[in-house]
């Protein structure tokens, strides 16, 4: 455990932005997972479906949660699944 007031400080901050990413990237995975899910059951709002995802997964990468990449990866996924 840390010993001086900084770097206790900064373990109190490393828990508070670890709990708030992790918040962001599930989020982003289950609206991945609703893309999916809507393809297979054909539903007719996939294309809101996958607005609202993409949009969460480029909000996760502009904050440094997802690399610029990775994002760029599953919104591509995504889109397949949706051309297809």
């Amino acid at each position: 455990m840390a010993n001086h007031k900084s770097a206790l400080k900064r373990a109190r901050q490393n828990v508070t932005r670890r709990e708030r990413n992790k918040s962001i990237r599930t989020q982003a995975k289950t609206l991945e997972k609703k893309v999916f899910a809507a393809k297979e059951a054909g539903d007719e709002n996939i294309v809101d479906i996958f607005k609202e995802a993409q949009s969460a997964i480029h909000k996760a990468a502009k904050k440094h949660i997802f690399h610029k990449k990775t994002a760029g990866r599953r919104v591509s996924k995504l889109a397949k699944v949706l051309s297809s």
